[in-house]
């Protein structure tokens, strides 16, 4: 039977874990009593309890394991989110090829981020950093949500800002009078959805441009990443091989595990990918993807802050700034989590701040020849 917390503080961000394993809602459960400012929502063993509990366990952050017997958390997704329409989900992944394609089936379907589960190369310790990491992101979003007196969800607010009009930048910069020879994109939580949503509508003007992502997720995960991003775009989407030719038309993702950059092999661009530390603690990170395409393409790049918590990126946009190019970065609105975004326009580097709805178009309208 699912198990209930005792009394938390009022303020104490509420964690429901449903995982079939013993050893982990255990160890889990440890982890959040022991923070002042997490509480414990319940336990669940299965996604059928979670959905017959949420309601009453009013969690703010659901950890959610993909795999799970009677019911997997895949099943049980859209039924959290209609028994907790304010939670954030947080899916929960063993590295295997077949979970990391359930994982991003479930971004697609609602839940906000993934985490990759302690075992098979995960070090306990950095997993329970990044769990708790992002539940605090999470949960904050859904307190900052709950204060501005909304019930709406991220898809119902994304539509709202969509439908508004943008807002210029403070002290935005003039957009590059090159022609745009290439986009670079940048995410981290609430990435996957943003990615796919963003090149779906792109499609008809990447044909003459190749497009270079990051996104922050291990090996396994970014392989399923570009699968889905060749269908969400109808365009060749691939993890980048080391050394090989950046081509128009199509999309290279960072593989988990390496940083992707660009290098000059001649008069051709070419991804190279870099096995040195991670950047901003993340590895594949945004800084050297976007310094290394700066270098290459100069005033022609065209770069795209998304959603993600952390500041990634925002030391790269000062290199794009720096060499003519233009970046765009997606408003606080629309964004699961502003960290990302919000640190590069914080650096005055940015040439607009857009809902995701109204990047596609303007990237087209760049790519087209538009300048002002």
């Amino acid at each position: 039977m699912p198990t209930s917390a005792a009394a938390a503080p009022a303020e104490a961000l509420r964690v429901l874990v449903v995982d079939d394993s013993a050893v982990v809602r255990t160890l889990t459960s440890r982890w959040i009593e022991a923070e002042p400012d997490l509480a414990l929502a319940g336990l669940c063993r299965n996604g059928r309890e979670a959905v017959e509990q949420a309601g009453r366990l009013r969690p703010d952050v659901i950890l959610l394991d993909v795999e799970m017997p009677d019911m997997d958390g895949i099943t049980a997704l859209p039924l959290l989110l209609k028994a907790a329409p304010d939670a954030m989900v947080l899916m929960a992944s063993a590295l295997t090829r077949r979970n990391a394609e359930m994982s991003i089936r479930a971004l697609a379907l609602g839940a906000s981020d993934v985490i990759a589960k302690p075992g098979q190369g995960v070090d306990q310790a950095a997993y329970r950093q990044d769990l708790l990491t992002k539940v605090r992101v999470l949960g904050d979003h859904v307190r900052r949500r709950t204060r501005r007196g909304s019930t709406t969800s991220l898809v119902r607010a994304a539509v709202i800002a969509a439908s508004t009009t943008p807002q210029p930048a403070a002290r935005a910069r003039p957009f590059s009078a090159a022609p745009v020879r290439a986009l670079a994109l940048g995410a981290s939580t609430g990435g996957p959805q943003a990615l796919a949503s963003l090149l779906s509508g792109l499609s008809p003007a990447l044909g003459s441009i190749p497009v270079l992502v990051t996104q922050h997720m291990p090996a396994t995960f970014t392989a399923a990443l570009a699968e889905h991003l060749g269908l969400a775009s109808r365009r060749p989407c691939r993890e980048a091989a080391d050394g090989e030719p950046l081509a128009p038309g199509v999309i290279y993702v960072a593989p988990g595990g390496r940083h992707l950059v660009v290098a000059r092999r001649g008069a051709q661009a070419c991804a190279r990918l870099d096995d040195g530390p991670p950047e901003n603690y993340c590895k594949p990170a945004v800084d050297p993807m976007f310094r290394s395409a700066a270098s290459v393409y100069g005033a022609g790049l065209l770069a795209v802050v998304l959603t993600g918590m952390g500041s990634d990126g925002a030391c790269g946009v000062r290199a794009v700034a720096a060499a003519g190019g233009s970046i765009i970065a997606q408003d606080e609105a629309s964004s699961v989590v502003w960290g990302m975004p919000g640190a590069a326009v914080a650096t005055g580097s940015c040439s607009a701040v857009l809902p995701l709805a109204a990047i596609a178009p303007k990237i087209t309208r760049l790519v087209a020849g538009e300048r002002a």
